[in-house]
């Protein structure tokens, strides 16, 4: 049945907070243009108009009201719904910008260091991600994270998100939910877990994360829903069974991992995968997925620490996946995302 009133409300919701995380964008940019004195990192390749940016995002809204309204999935809720805690994260962001700017013009991107937890990760992971305090192992990283990274994407980072629940749906539809698990991988603070969760109360999910504070923080956000189960390791030793898994997601994981680790999380993803079982990836666009906006891509590592981004962005993942064993369903590329659906052979 359609819900031409579910997708309107959806509509004007996400319009509304976009153009609060476009203010918030603007504010945090001309913040850091003025404690780096102008400075700011000029590509050689093409970069869209805010015209082509803003086109594109709109398409996004449309399609993930569109969906609202065919009961794909259900509405989506806002971060930003607890005012006063939303505003209190926003201050300190910004309390925040002067130190992750200097860091970034020192290149210093070891505050991570300092806390006990990052002896017992990888090395890969214990670097202050995006110069951001503490990296991903500190209570105040947790709780500031979704306002930063919905500030950086004009307010698409959660619909970009939402993008996977439709080839889930797909998945699932004439399955019964109750006899199907859903792993999240690196699932941060669970926004995407608490999405599952609404669309499919009845699924199992699982959440695999190498950060307690930000499993702590996903714990918080499924509270008054049946509880996900929430596992602290690193993806590439995922602590499952083989063939346990009936769909495997991945959200902005893997151009954060070096080039061989990429391949061992593929690698596992695998292995827990059931045969003909799901796995949707979305990260960030590569170069050449629109190629009058590689400028963007260009730019990216150069305004925050990523130090495995430029190989990610020009890495065979068609080539890595399909030599797991996981064969191509479909790809798209909503915004600033690339979205991979893949399938277990």
């Amino acid at each position: 049945m359609s819900n031409t009133l579910g997708m309107a409300a959806q509509l004007a919701g996400q319009s509304l907070r976009f153009g609060w995380y476009f203010a918030l964008h603007r504010l945090v940019d001309a913040r850091t243009d003025q404690l780096g004195k102008g400075r700011r990192y000029r590509p050689e390749r093409p970069v869209p108009s805010l015209r082509e940016l803003l086109a594109d995002l709109g398409q996004l809204l449309i399609s993930d009201a569109m969906a609202v309204r065919d009961g794909i999935f259900p509405p989506m809720e806002d971060e930003a719904a607890a005012p006063l805690q939303h505003l209190f994260r926003v201050r300190r962001m910004f309390a925040d910008l002067p130190d992750a700017v200097g860091r970034r013009a020192s290149k210093d991107a070891s505050t991570v260091k300092a806390e006990a937890a990052a002896a017992d990760v990888p090395d890969y992971y214990a670097q202050d991600f995006h110069f951001q305090t503490g990296g991903y192992l500190t209570e105040e990283s947790a709780e500031l994270y979704d306002v930063q990274v919905e500030t950086l994407f004009l307010g698409a980072a959660a619909p970009m998100r939402r993008t996977l629940l439709r080839p889930i749906a797909e998945f699932v539809h004439g399955r019964d939910q109750r006899q199907l698990t859903l792993l999240d991988v690196a699932c941060g603070t669970g926004r995407f877990l608490r999405q599952v969760r609404l669309a499919y109360p009845a699924m199992v999910l699982k959440g695999l994360d190498l950060s307690r504070p930000y499993l702590e923080e996903a714990r918080r956000h499924m509270r008054g829903l049946r509880p996900a189960e929430l596992i602290e390791a690193a993806a590439e030793k995922m602590p499952l069974a083989d063939a346990s898994v009936d769909v495997v997601t991945s959200i902005f994981l893997y151009h954060e991992l070096p080039p061989d680790v990429r391949r061992q999380v593929t690698a596992e993803i695998a292995r827990v995968l059931k045969p003909g079982g799901l796995f949707v990836l979305l990260d960030s666009l590569q170069m050449g997925d629109k190629p009058g906006w590689d400028g963007l891509i260009e730019a990216f590592p150069h305004r925050f620490h990523e130090p495995y981004y430029r190989h990610y962005a020009v890495d065979d993942l068609d080539e890595m996946f399909s030599a797991a064993g996981l064969a191509p369903r479909s790809a798209s590329t909503p915004f600033l995302s690339k979205l991979m659906v893949r399938t277990k052979v």
